[in-house]
């Protein structure tokens, strides 16, 4: 039987995991936007959260007495990168970044509710607030990217159709 203790420490690492392949998703789009400097802006800022988030999550893996996996790490940032890759032949390539990136935002903010609910239950209760940070960060993230999706798809079609370069 596995404790909720344990359960949280397995989530933390696989948390650990889902950012480094966020990042993975992430940088090779910031590095290829060239008519969306304020999706580019935003990106890098999320980047500098994730990187942050990362931070958080390797104190509270240090707290438990465990590391990163690094097989988890690897496996899906190779997964993330070839996600990046992807998307790139697409002729509309912001377009479906914007949604695979609102998709990746959702999927984080559901981890992380598990994990806190993890870290409650497993009597974990200096992980509420670093965690809470890393939650309130994907939610803002997912909220711009709501935002963003409506007008970034308006603004490539009146590129496209002015015959501009509008994919990325």
């Amino acid at each position: 039987m596995t404790s909720p203790f344990d359960l949280y420490v397995t989530g933390l690492r696989n948390a650990h995991a889902m950012e480094n392949q966020a990042l993975a998703i992430m940088r090779p789009q910031v590095d290829r936007i060239e008519n969306y400097p304020e999706v580019a802006d935003r990106l890098q800022l999320h980047i500098d959260e994730t990187e942050e988030q990362i931070a958080r999550l390797e104190q509270l893996l240090d707290a438990c007495g465990s590391d990163p996996s690094g097989i988890k790490d690897t496996m899906l940032g190779l997964g993330g990168s070839m996600a990046a890759i992807g998307h790139t032949v697409a002729p509309d390539e912001i377009v479906k970044n914007s949604f695979a990136n609102f998709a990746f935002e959702h999927y984080e903010i559901a981890a992380y509710m598990s994990l806190m609910a993890l870290a409650d239950e497993g009597g974990v209760e200096e992980a509420a607030d670093l965690l809470s940070r890393n939650l309130e960060e994907e939610i803002a993230m997912a909220e711009w990217l709501e935002n963003q999706i409506e007008p970034l798809t308006m603004r490539f079609a009146r590129l496209s159709a002015g015959g501009e370069d509008a994919k990325k």
